[in-house]
């Protein structure tokens, strides 16, 4: 079987997964969200943080519930690195350095999970599972929980109420990703994936010395890190690592636990507005652009010409022989269209267009399908720019599910698009204006510059992908790129939540016959051309000046 054969297999065979599981699991997380009962351990949680499950919420008071709850996860995991080295199971690792224990904190609340240490030489047990792993739960739970408010705030009417954040914070941690992350683990374990406590080993002879390794529970950590779109790997090698990711198989089941809920919350979306053919018209945009860019990605890294990349079967630079091109580009692809960041290969290696291709799917805003929840927020944003554009092109004042889209709402939107840019771009700029930073690049000319855009472009969008050739473990770089986290995370979450405010507070408008049809294959067209366009506009010019200049050049 040829390469490219067995790449288009797994594929077609990641595809039929993901739509058996579309239906019962995006019916399921609609049920959890609307459901007005709480289970005992729900109460129990809720009491210990003073909150009431059952009282409703404005978007004012759900989006200070967001932010005092992530607030209290900077600071407990950013103390939890400082006293690393007093607690027990640290493996006898030192505390982590101011700069980097903030980076760090800041990266895995934001869902980012950027990571400029090695994991298996700075991190123990305590901080990797009492504090990172829970992390990866919690803030996919949050990032699921403002969707929902976003959802409620279409499906409602005349009232500003959103739901609880507590309640649905909770409820998403226990009965969605829990439940998922048990049985995924199970199967990580079966594949080989370590599960354990155990500490430092020094194993084998390697010239003339050994090699230590450290063990850890790695496969609960690397179930969520994928289910939740966090990226963060156990291993500095992330999903390369043969103790994360052993076999082609867990590689194919790995890429379905990313890509599972963000493609399932359109299904929860259609359930819960009550026109299911809405969740569908968004499920076939992000679906046509994931395709798009995973056959885009393929062809680049399969076809680059030259005659050592003729004679490995395409682009083998950086990639794992066990995973292939194929594997190792739909990997590559899902990671940065979901805000996952996790990796089976090393993207600095790919093609010039190769990595244009990885950096264009984060700067899209991850919502092709995007993260948990956080996709399909960007895309419920998108739809409503789209609408927008379509009522200037007629004449008329623009509707989307039968809420009008005046004024207030397109500039909420407008302000959720720019945010995340205007952090890319100008961190970007300064980093290179100034002398220190550049002398983290790896790399000069394009390349080099793509390594810095590529790392704000990461941390902004909250993917924690790295380029690999930047040494971003200096206080410049741990510092700023911290601030572009959790300034690319809570500033649109903002804008998203005050969106669902205004839409909720509306009274429904009918539909007439010059209305909209949103449910369509033509709306789908419009709005993923919306997409691409307004990101093509952005960042073309410095796209221009990395990855196409790099890919025209070799």
């Amino acid at each position: 079987m040829s390469p490219v054969t067995a790449g288009a297999l797994q594929l077609l065979a990641l595809i039929s997964a993901l739509a058996l599981a579309y239906r019962p699991l995006g019916d399921h997380m609609a049920r959890v969200y609307s459901s007005e009962k709480h289970y005992r351990p729900e109460k129990w949680i809720c009491r210990a943080v003073g909150a009431n499950p059952s009282a409703q919420m404005r978007w004012p008071a759900y989006l200070r519930a967001v932010l005092a709850f992530s607030a209290v996860s900077v600071l407990f995991l950013y103390a939890l690195q400082r006293f690393q080295g007093v607690l027990p199971g640290s493996l006898g690792f030192v505390s982590i350095d101011p700069d980097q224990a903030f980076n760090t904190a800041a990266s895995f609340v934001a869902n980012t999970n950027w990571q400029s240490y090695y994991g298996e030489q700075a991190m123990g047990h305590v901080v990797q599972t009492g504090g990172l792993a829970v992390q990866n739960f919690v803030s996919a739970a949050v990032g699921m929980a403002v969707a929902v408010a976003l959802v409620r705030g279409f499906s409602r009417s005349r009232t500003g109420e959103l739901g609880n954040f507590w309640a649905d914070l909770v409820r998403g941690t226990v009965r969605i990703l829990l439940p998922i992350s048990v049985v995924g683990a199970v199967v990580l374990v079966a594949c080989g994936v370590l599960q354990n406590f155990s500490g430092i080993h020094e194993v084998g002879q390697f010239t003339g010395g050994t090699q230590q390794w450290n063990g850890g529970a790695v496969a609960s950590q690397e179930v969520i890190k994928e289910l939740g779109t966090n990226g963060g790997g156990y291993f500095n090698a992330n999903s390369a690592h043969p103790f994360e990711n052993p076999t082609p198989f867990s590689n194919l089941f790995e890429i379905f636990l990313i890509l599972l809920i963000p493609f399932a919350l359109t299904r929860t979306f259609g359930r819960m507005t009550g026109n299911l053919r809405q969740g569908y018209t968004l499920l076939a945009t992000m679906a046509a652009i994931w395709i798009g860019f995973t056959a885009l990605m393929m062809w680049t890294e399969f076809t680059h010409h030259g005659p050592a990349l003729e004679l490995a079967g395409g682009a083998m630079e950086g990639k794992e022989t066990r995973f292939g091109i194929g594997g190792s580009s739909i990997f590559a692809v899902a990671t940065t269209l979901t805000s996952t960041g996790a990796v089976n290969s090393f993207h600095s290696s790919y093609t010039g267009f190769g990595g244009g291709i990885t950096m264009l799917g984060m700067q899209l805003g991850e919502i092709a399908p995007g993260g948990v929840g956080s996709g399909l927020y960007g895309m419920l944003i998108m739809a409503v720019v789209a609408v927008f554009i379509a009522g200037l092109m007629v004449g008329r004042t623009p509707e989307y599910l039968g809420r009008k889209i005046g004024t207030r709402q397109i500039k909420l939107a407008a302000c959720y698009i720019l945010i995340t840019p205007a952090l890319v771009l100008c961190f970007t700029a300064v980093a290179l204006a100034l002398p220190t930073p550049a002398d983290s690049m790896t790399n000069s000319g394009a390349h080099g510059f793509s390594e810095i855009l590529y790392a704000y472009t990461s941390g902004a969008n909250n993917n924690g992908s790295a380029f690999a050739g930047l040494n971003a473990d200096t206080q410049w770089f741990n510092t700023t790129i911290g601030i572009a986290m959790l300034l690319g995370r809570f500033l649109p979450i903002v804008f998203v939540l005050a969106l669902a405010g205004s839409l909720a507070e509306q009274r429904p408008v009918p539909d007439t016959a010059g209305t909209l049809r949103t449910d369509k294959p033509l709306f789908a067209g419009l709005l993923a051309g919306t997409i691409l366009i307004i990101t093509g506009l952005t960042y073309f010019p410095a796209l221009a000046l990395g990855p196409l200049a790099e890919g025209l050049a070799s």
